[in-house]
């Protein structure tokens, strides 16, 4: 048996001869297009049966046909369970005054962001129902999960820009030595 994709959820199956062997056996090439509706939520490794659908036994009884799911990686969103993450890059000037900006979702959706205090590298930002619907109760949705990159400046300061910046600013030095263990 032999399986072509048509297209997302359409497949055509050939059967070819089994065994050359058996003289009683009448062998029928035949074609058969066969639908596959990927609900939304499936996870990866999950399979849909056709059953009587596969190649026959020995003994002339059709096999069953699986068709199991292989969740392909996006480029910008990783799923976790029924929740998506994802980064964001923002300015340095973004990170301190705010932005508003849209993420475009995998159905094509615009996800509005908009922050107006500060964001430090790292801040995670929570989209309740953002997420993917979950397979057994598609009325219940995970989240997105939104982690904010600071992208600062790639050139050196020069000392005039660096005396604005301390003035606008107006902050001492604040630096802290610890080991991240929180006391432990």
């Amino acid at each position: 048996m032999r399986t072509t994709q048509l297209g997302p959820g359409r497949f055509q199956m050939t059967q070819e001869v089994v065994c050359d062997e058996c003289p009683n056996v009448k062998l029928v090439n035949e074609e058969r297009t066969l639908e596959v509706e990927i609900e939304p939520g499936v996870r990866d490794g999950m399979e849909y049966p056709f059953i009587g659908e596969g190649e026959p036994h020995v003994d002339g009884e059709p096999g069953d046909l699986r068709f199991r799911i292989k969740v392909v990686k996006h480029p910008i969103f990783e799923r976790r369970g029924d929740d998506l993450y994802t980064n964001v890059t923002i300015s340095l000037v973004e990170s301190l005054v705010g932005f508003e900006m849209d993420i475009t979702h995998l159905d094509g959706h615009k996800v509005h962001i908009s922050r107006d205090k500060i964001t430090r590298p790292g801040a995670k930002l929570w989209k309740k129902g953002e997420g993917l619907p979950n397979f057994d109760n598609n009325n219940i949705k995970g989240s997105l999960i939104i982690t904010f990159d600071v992208d600062f400046p790639k050139e050196q300061l020069t000392e005039e820009a660096r005396e604005g910046i301390k003035q606008l600013l107006k902050q001492g030095s604040v630096q802290k030595v610890y080991n991240g263990l929180q006391g432990y």
